[in-house]
């Protein structure tokens, strides 16, 4: 791995790294609820889980399930 030859000053490495932060994640609206989501996440519908706009797992399941 090549090192550099000459210490880099804390501006130069800030000055680099400004744009390495985490982009916003990108969000969908189901075509079945019309909810906002994270793409690729379940998510929550009243008591519903769904995910790619079908129900994972309907709420009254989800009640008996956890108990």
């Amino acid at each position: 791995m090549p090192n550099p030859k000459w210490r880099h000053s804390k501006r130069r490495k800030r000055a680099r790294r400004t744009h390495d932060h985490a982009a916003m994640p990108t969000l969908g609206t189901c075509k079945t609820t019309g909810e906002v989501h994270m793409f690729h996440h379940a998510y929550k519908v009243n008591s519903d889980l769904y995910y790619r706009g079908q129900v994972l797992i309907p709420g009254t399941a989800r009640a008996a399930a956890e108990e």
